[in-house]
This record gives C-alpha cells, sequence and structure tokens, in this order.
C-alpha cells in the first residue's frame, strides 16, 4: 500500500480544496510512492508522536493539525515544529494533515460531536457561499431528543466530551433543546447559532470579551480546543480501518494537549 492510495482516499472523503485559506493540508513530509508499513493517527505531531511511530514502526502520521501552516526558513532544531520535522526526515517517517477540510465536511469534526452528544436532524450551520452544496461548512446544529435543563446538559457535557473545565456564559433558566457545535476555535459562528435558534453553542478559544456577545440570547459553553477535537482521531481512524484491510492502523497513545488543568 502506498501512502498516495491512503491520501486519496481520505481526500475523497474531505477534499482538499475544502480547506480553508489559512491552512496547510496534505502530505506535508514524504514521498506520495513511499510503502506504507503502518500508520499512526493522531491530533497534534510532535517530537513524542514520531518517538512513537518509531518505536511502533510506523512511517506515516496522519495529524488533524498540520506540524507546519507557513514557511519555515530554517531548519536548526531552535523549536517544537523544526525539531518534529528532523526527527521525522531522519526516520523516514511521511506526515500528513487532515485538518480544516475535515471540520468542513458534514460528517466531520463538528459531527462527531453531535454523534457524541446524541443530536438528530443535523445540518451544516455555516454552508459555504461559494459551494452549490449545503453539506460543506462550518460547524454542525442539531436537536436532543428531549429537552433538559441547562445545568444537566452542561454535566453531561462534561462527562460525554471527557473535559476537565467547562467555561460557560451565565444561565438563563431555560431549557436546552437545539445545540450548535463546532471543533476547535468557532466563535466566529456565534451569531449564526444565535440566528439559528439555538439553545447553547458548544465551541473552543473563546475570548473574554466575546462571552458578553451571547446578549443573553443563548449559552456559550467553551471546553477547550483539544477537549473538542480530541475524538476527531477516532473519526479519521474508523474510516482507515473500514477501508483498508492490508496494513496496520494505530491510534496514538500520547496526549497531545498542551493545556492543564489543576
Amino acid at each position: 500500500m502506498k501512502i498516495k492510495q491512503i491520501t486519496s482516499f481520505l481526500e475523497s472523503f474531505a477534499p482538499l480544496e475544502y480547506q480553508e485559506a489559512y491552512d496547510n493540508c496534505g502530505l506535508i513530509i514524504g514521498n506520495p510512492d513511499t510503502l506504507v508499513n503502518s500508520t499512526l493517527v493522531t491530533l497534534d505531531c510532535t517530537e513524542d508522536v514520531i518517538n512513537e511511530a518509531i518505536e511502533t514502526g510506523c512511517n506515516l502520521v496522519i495529524a488533524h493539525h498540520p506540524i507546519i501552516f507557513s514557511g519555515i526558513k530554517k531548519l536548526n532544531g531552535s523549536n517544537y515544529i523544526e525539531r518534529t520535522v528532523i526527527k521525522a526526515i531522519k526516520n523516514d517517517i511521511a506526515i500528513y494533515a487532515i485538518h480544516t477540510n475535515l471540520d468542513n465536511v458534514h460528517n466531520g469534526v463538528s459531527a462527531k460531536i453531535a454523534e457524541k452528544l446524541m443530536l438528530k436532524n443535523c445540518k451544516v450551520l455555516l454552508p459555504k457561499k461559494d459551494l452549490t452544496t449545503a453539506l460543506v461548512g462550518s460547524g454542525i446544529i442539531g436537536d436532543l431528543n428531549i429537552a433538559v435543563n441547562e445545568q444537566v446538559f452542561l454535566e453531561n457535557l462534561k462527562l460525554n466530551m471527557q473535559t476537565d473545565c467547562v467555561r460557560h456564559t451565565p444561565l438563563q433558566n431555560r431549557m436546552i433543546k437545539t445545540v450548535a457545535v463546532c471543533g476547535g476555535s468557532g466563535s466566529f459562528l456565534l451569531k449564526n447559532a444565535i440566528a439559528a435558534n439555538a439553545d447553547i453553542f458548544i465551541t473552543a478559544d473563546f475570548k473574554y470579551h466575546e462571552f458578553f456577545d451571547a446578549e443573553n440570547k443563548i449559552v456559550i459553553a467553551d471546553i477547550g480546543h483539544y477537549e473538542s477535537e480530541q475524538f476527531t482521531k477516532d473519526l479519521i481512524y474508523d474510516l482507515l480501518v473500514k477501508n483498508f484491510t492490508k496494513f496496520a492502523v494505530r491510534l496514538s497513545k500520547v496526549n497531545t494537549n498542551p493545556i492543564k488543568y489543576l
């Protein structure tokens, strides 16, 4: 099995043209004609992940976040990006990223959150304007089977998303029925969530003053960037093992979350 056969499949699910302009999806390091021994799936590609790939005999790392977003002018190991790239090259390990293209497909990153929360009647929250399909865009909105109390919902959210912290706006003493979600940094979708009459918006990376923008119209629940996307590994893993049976696929055991909680 060659790298290009695996990446072609992934790109049939989440085409590269669906990525955002700032992004750097695709094969970042490696030759597409290289034969794959086994693959390691991770959220972030770090030095520890490359060490894990070496130890487990994986010569292809598939990450959600690209290790390189912009041009590198030097490779002298002065930061974690350079050290990771150098170690991967020295050990003949290819690195592939499937980032905002996977965010933007209707059955991608945000859909995985919706699945964890058991949302029904899901649709894309903000479809891409330059496409004729409503199945590509940012965020997902759906409904719970039964409306629940805000506090109960937040407690279940913390449990289901395996997070140690949920930052949220003041509760409104309302029931939660319609839920908007966006994996990763999703504050730009707040107005869309409000316009769609969502009762709560779950995402990450909200800044202090952005919480005021809820205006008591919606509950904002910030669960953390890593926490919102941690199950993306499972999404990628499941796609691969269901479609390829002739090589091993491993889920990384490295917790790459750079944020710790007391």
